[in-house]
């Protein structure tokens, strides 16, 4: 999955590492949207004590067309948005993009996803955000301040809950 220019998105953060797992374990763990934003499910300081909870369709977002909506809090200000999954290629790539206008502090729409790349021990996995600035008002300030902090922040710690997660799995008890 090469990043293609797209006007809608004209910024750009990704993040990659090598994970303790074949590309089909890794795209499995992966295609579960609770599992791949768990970093937005638990409160932390960089959504000011805030997080994000997740709703899947019927699809549970494991199908090209299916939708996943995030809803919660970041700084005490409400925030919500819907996915729609773009492309799903198992054991290789997924991608999904925003529908509409997101209501977020820092970033506005966006396409993220991510590629795996099998390997003789294990994979490597890449996971990028393709963004725009929030439209207006006080959000796209503080897009122009923290948006790409906020991006890399993100897809690192999207491939640090892989790793995490396979490292964990090798080193348990079987």
């Amino acid at each position: 999955m090469d990043r293609v220019a797209d006007p809608r998105w004209p910024s750009h953060a990704e993040a990659s590492g090598r994970v303790a797992a074949d590309a089909g374990s890794l795209f499995a763990h992966l295609d579960t949207p609770a599992r791949l934003s768990s970093h937005m499910g638990r409160s932390s300081w960089r959504l000011g004590g805030g997080r994000m909870d997740l709703a899947v369709d019927e699809g549970g977002g494991r199908a090209v067309g299916s939708h996943i909506v995030l809803a919660g809090r970041a700084f005490g200000v409400p925030l919500a948005l819907d996915e729609v999954v773009v492309e799903r290629t198992p054991p290789q790539a997924k991608a999904w993009e925003t529908v509409g206008e997101p209501r977020l502090l820092v970033i506005g729409a966006y396409r993220m996803g991510f590629a795996i790349d099998p390997g003789e021990r294990g994979s490597t996995l890449r996971v990028f955000l393709d963004y725009a600035l929030p439209a207006r008002g006080l959000s796209r300030w503080l897009g122009r301040l923290f948006g790409a902090a906020y991006a890399r922040w993100c897809t690192r710690a999207m491939v640090a809950d892989a790793v995490r997660h396979f490292a964990a799995a090798a080193r348990a008890p079987r």
